[in-house]
């Protein structure tokens, strides 16, 4: 049997890889499970210094698998839940672990796909990849943590109109809205992602780590308190090696080369 979601690591990335395409990578419940597996081996990993989420076939995630919804409706409210519960422990996974988390999309990104997309970090996309939050299109609300980040990432108006009058937008509308960070051609969305997944795991990791957790927790905090968080953190890095090369390779005048450590 194919696995439904597939994970490889080389050279401290993780690729987590929606495995599905004869449905577009629409998420079933032994998706979401597999998922969460996946998610949570990266995120503990100290080897792995970055993670990516892309899809196979022609889109990275079409939503949950409406289908499947369709075959259980009798039962679906206690399955929502459990399956639900599944991909959201797999999303707390990502935007906790101490590590950048960049997401490769293309083709479709629609329900669930839009929520991994908000939850990653980075975000490169195809440009004629096309997004949708689509929930309302079948009658329900979102989920996957979609209605905490994209108030955050778009205005809350917007987040309001994404959510309640769904409709496929462009990567060029996803990049000024703030939801993708690079529009690339299609044929180069694979050498494009591997670059910057090379770049973030070979950066200073425990920066990333702090420069993470104190964006993540920004939002929740007074400027005073932030402010004590920030140079709590600098002298955290402060300690670590990779600072080290950092400042020596500054004065040096050289690239630095940092170990993660």
């Amino acid at each position: 049997m194919t696995q439904s979601v597939l994970l490889a690591i080389e050279a401290g990335v993780a690729t987590i890889a929606f495995n599905r395409p004869e449905v577009f990578n629409a998420m079933d419940g032994e998706m979401m499970i597999r998922f969460r597996a996946a998610a949570e081996l990266a995120q503990k990993d100290p080897a792995i210094r970055a993670i990516v989420l892309r899809g196979e076939g022609k889109s990275f995630l079409a939503g949950g698998d409406v289908g499947a919804f369709h075959r259980h409706i009798e039962e679906l409210p206690d399955l929502i839940v459990r399956w639900g519960r599944e991909l959201h422990f797999a999303l707390l996974a990502l935007r906790r672990a101490p590590k950048p988390v960049l997401a490769s999309v293309h083709g479709a990104i629609a329900g669930a796909g839009f929520s991994v997309l908000c939850v990653a970090d980075l975000a490169v996309s195809a440009d004629d990849a096309r997004f949708s939050l689509a929930y309302a299109n079948i009658g329900t609300s979102p989920d996957g943590g979609s209605t905490h980040f994209l108030p955050r990432l778009v205005g809350y108006k917007k987040a309001m109109e994404l959510a309640l009058l769904p409709e496929l937008f462009d990567a060029a509308t996803a990049q000024r809205l703030g939801l993708i960070n690079w529009a690339v051609p299609a044929a180069e969305l694979g050498a494009h992602t591997q670059r910057i997944a090379a770049r973030l795991a070979q950066g200073p990791s425990r920066a990333y780590a702090e420069a993470k957790r104190l964006l993540n927790q920004s939002l929740e905090r007074s400027l005073e308190t932030q402010m004590e968080e920030e140079l709590q953190a600098f002298a955290r890095c402060a300690v670590t090696a990779d600072l080290a090369e950092g400042v020596a390779a500054f004065v040096e005048k050289r690239k630095p080369v940092f170990k993660g450590q």
